[in-house]
């Protein structure tokens, strides 16, 4: 039977939520979670001194009525009896707070939100990408309508996408409607003209490679045979043309591995991942960690 997961859901109490409650019985799906934990994190929870000593009935703890108002909404949901629920709001730094909690609630993935228009920066949905020690769901804005069918997949033959392949086997014995597609972008060494051949040719054989090593990663794993698009890489970041083949193709979904680096606590997404996170603001992006990645920096977090 396949292992279920458990989710931290953060919200922030601006438009994005409504976005993330509306897709979060489609998140349950996706990700075959058994529980979610819904938690809004502020700096500063409590009312002013002056303002509590003459109103001493005007509300209950601030924390008690955004739980309550958050509970309401996702009371609303009708989410099934088989999902456990909590809500909590807690007060501290919301980056530091989300890492404390999704170590201790040992949860599989952190859902969050990123923007375009609505309020806020969106930075902490980057950090929140760089330093967490497991996998992150990105929901946009205007993903409404999106039913997660269409699902690109970037690849690069190395150790870290059998990780991918993992995930996405699972994901296509789950969801037997889904359409896949894998993209691997394909560069022309610098010293191609030494051997004698044009850069049109010396780029064909580098695709006839590629597809070489596509073949090979779907046979040694037995995964379902899937299409994959070969795209020569420009001036352009690799990010960059995959956002493109994904917007061209009217993707879902993209689900990315990350090089974990756990000696370091800046630079913990590989290049193509972090990039992705940077630029993406409008397709929903799965990036994929081995649990625990990065728990060195998060260990040292909590022992601050």
């Amino acid at each position: 039977m396949e292992k279920r997961n458990i989710a931290l859901i953060g919200l922030d109490l601006t438009k994005m939520d409504q976005v993330i409650l509306d897709n979060t019985k489609k998140v349950i799906q996706l990700l075959n979670l058994e529980k979610i934990y819904f938690m809004h994190i502020s700096e500063n929870l409590a009312l002013p001194e002056d303002i509590t000593s003459t109103y001493p009935n005007l509300l209950a703890p601030v924390d008690e009525s955004i739980e309550l108002g958050i509970k309401k909404k996702v009371d609303e949901l009708r989410i099934s009896d088989e999902v456990a629920v909590e809500v909590t709001a807690e007060e501290g730094n919301p980056m530091d707070s989300l890492l404390r909690w999704s170590k201790i609630k040992n949860v599989d993935f952190i859902i969050m939100g990123r923007k375009t228009e609505l309020e806020g920066s969106g930075t902490l949905p980057k950090r929140i990408a760089q330093k967490a020690p497991n996998s992150v769901l990105f929901l946009t804005e205007g993903m409404t309508d999106r039913q997660f069918k269409k699902i690109l997949v970037p690849i690069d033959f190395s150790s870290h996408t059998e990780l991918i392949l993992e995930k996405v086997e699972r994901f296509i014995k789950n969801h037997q409607n889904a359409e896949i597609k894998y993209i691997h972008v394909y560069d022309v060494p610098i010293g191609y003209h030494k051997t004698g051949k044009s850069y049109e040719e010396f780029a064909e054989i580098m695709r006839q490679n590629a597809q070489k090593e596509f073949d090979k990663m779907v046979k040694q794993h037995k995964i379902e045979y899937h299409p994959c698009d070969f795209v020569l890489k420009d001036k352009a970041s690799n990010a960059d043309h995959i956002l493109t083949t994904a917007e061209e193709n009217d993707t879902d979904l993209i689900i990315i591995g990350s090089r974990g680096r756990s000696n370091s606590a800046a630079l913990l997404l590989g290049s193509v991942a972090e990039r992705l996170v940077q630029i993406n603001y409008k397709i929903p992006m799965l990036v994929i960690k081995r649990k625990g990645e990065n728990m060195g920096f998060l260990q040292a977090l909590l022992n601050i």
